[in-house]
């Protein structure tokens, strides 16, 4: 805009009075205040729509957490609720200096994942369990009711077992996430606001217009 304006100026600078004269007149017969309102009408527009942007991620993110509770198609939540934000501006998951994040943290597929873990650990732990018994057998073949296998399966177990009570670790890529929103989206707002800007720029060079034109028409006199 600001090297419209230089051009603008250098050519009106290089008119004689008559050429001035006629493109004054001529600026004045039109109504400059409708690219102002122009302006203001697709403003309007704009907001309206980075508003409905938000209001729909709200709803997304709101299916992923329920989603997440109910141990419901999560991916699918997730994958919606993405799609939506890299496409939409003003769709920011978090906002505010005091915003948790990642904005998404899924406590319920958190819970099943460690779980999961748990239950998998018991599982090699019953299993562990099971071959020392068959590997003590075999190296102590005989004692009373098996006694004498005792200190060689407890042995085997810490050997070979996961440790009771060993803290379980989930990788936070696994139930934490975050997705960045565009500064400008080719969509209803960011073309609103892209024209919003185009008008009040035309506005803006139509008046600096006929200011200078006026002020060459001075110099003339």
């Amino acid at each position: 805009m600001l090297c419209t304006l230089y051009y603008l100026l250098c050519t009106i600078m290089a008119m004689d009075k008559r050429e001035a004269q006629h493109l004054l007149g001529f600026l004045r017969k039109l109504p400059n205040w409708i690219l102002l309102a122009a302006s203001i009408f697709f403003l309007i527009i704009a907001v309206f729509a980075l508003r409905a942007n938000n209001q729909r991620m709200i709803e997304l993110r709101a299916a992923v957490f329920v989603a997440d509770e109910q141990d419901g198609d999560v991916e699918g939540a997730l994958r919606a609720l993405r799609e939506h934000v890299y496409k939409h501006m003003n769709t920011d998951l978090a906002a505010g200096d005091n915003a948790i994040k990642p904005p998404i943290q899924l406590k319920y597929r958190y819970e099943r994942l460690v779980a999961a873990e748990k239950a998998k650990n018991q599982n090699t732990n019953d299993q562990v369990y099971t071959d020392a018994q068959d590997y003590c057998e075999q190296q102590i073949a005989s004692g009373f009711s098996g006694r004498g296998r005792i200190p060689c399966i407890q042995e085997y177990v810490d050997t070979h077992g996961t440790p009771e009570g060993k803290a379980v670790t989930i990788p936070e890529d696994a139930y934490k996430f975050d997705f960045a929103s565009p500064s400008w989206s080719p969509d209803l707002a960011g073309w609103s606001l892209v024209l919003a800007a185009l008008f009040f720029g035309l506005f803006v060079i139509w008046i600096v217009s006929e200011y200078i034109l006026h002020q060459q028409l001075r110099l003339h006199n």
